[in-house]
């Protein structure tokens, strides 16, 4: 497998010797203890009873009540009808706005970087059903192999989705991963924006989007962005901030459109 640049891999705000320090000192403490046990117990009924089953099909009825519109959707499909790949870029904060949408996708099966913890099972099993492949890891947690997966999935399947500031932010901060999975499997970065006319703004770290019923969402897909195969680390940190730059003023853009700002 190709060189992957240490740029990925924690540093700070990534899980770097502070946050070592902190998930230490969080890992330790009764109620992190509490809620580790809880999740496990929980992962494990709700895998074993189907739950997620359930939880998928209430998920479809739901989404049901809402009207999605896309934006060069069929330009994505001509690309892929050809023979093309697409690597799409979202942000954590849309995902539950885009689980109405994937499904139209399901002809490809995109494949997804999970989490491997235990909430990840839950999420991992709920993506099965929405006809994605799971492939389980993350930028702070078995980030290289799961990174090395997704490269090597590229060379068989045509369509991948990235999530580029998961599963625990910073928000709004694309994680190195994004580059270094473009770089490496050749496959352009095309952006995807979501928005939402009117929606919910829970409490989490990246303040998810959850649509109203009988909402409207807008998915609008961005031009690709190739990335050079073998710039050195300015350049590769460059690129990385132009695709930030210019995800951040597109999904803010759209957002204004529905009266949103500064949502992320």
């Amino acid at each position: 497998m190709a060189f992957y640049p240490q740029i990925f891999f924690p540093g700070k705000g990534e899980g770097g010797l502070r946050g070592e320090k902190n998930r230490k000192r969080g890992s330790g403490s009764p109620r992190a203890g509490t809620r580790s046990t809880f999740i496990k117990k929980f992962s494990r009924y709700a895998l074993q009873h189907n739950l997620m089953v359930i939880a998928y099909w209430i998920a479809r009825l739901y989404f049901l009540t809402i009207r999605i519109e896309s934006e060069n959707e069929e330009t994505v499909r001509e690309h892929l009808r050809n023979g093309g790949k697409v690597l799409a870029a979202i942000w954590h904060q849309r995902i539950i706005s885009v689980i109405g949408y994937a499904v139209r996708f399901g002809l490809y099966r995109p494949a997804v970087m999970i989490s491997g913890s235990r909430d990840g099972d839950l999420i991992a099993d709920m993506f099965s059903h929405l006809k994605f492949r799971p492939v389980r890891g993350s930028s702070s947690h078995n980030g290289r192999k799961a990174l090395a997966a997704m490269v090597d999935d590229l060379k068989i399947h045509p369509f991948a989705v990235h999530v580029l500031d998961g599963p625990k932010g910073p928000p709004g901060v694309i994680k190195p991963g994004l580059i270094v999975l473009a770089r490496h499997s050749g496959v352009p970065v095309t952006p995807v924006y979501i928005a939402v006319n009117r929606a919910w703004v829970l409490k989490s770290w990246d303040r998810m989007v959850v649509p109203k019923p009988f909402s409207r969402v807008m998915i609008r897909w961005d031009q690709p962005i190739s990335i050079p195969a073998d710039d050195g680390a300015r350049e590769f940190e460059d690129t990385r901030l132009a695709i930030e730059r210019r995800m951040l003023e597109n999904q803010r853009r759209d957002d204004g459109r529905f009266g949103w700002n500064n949502l992320i």
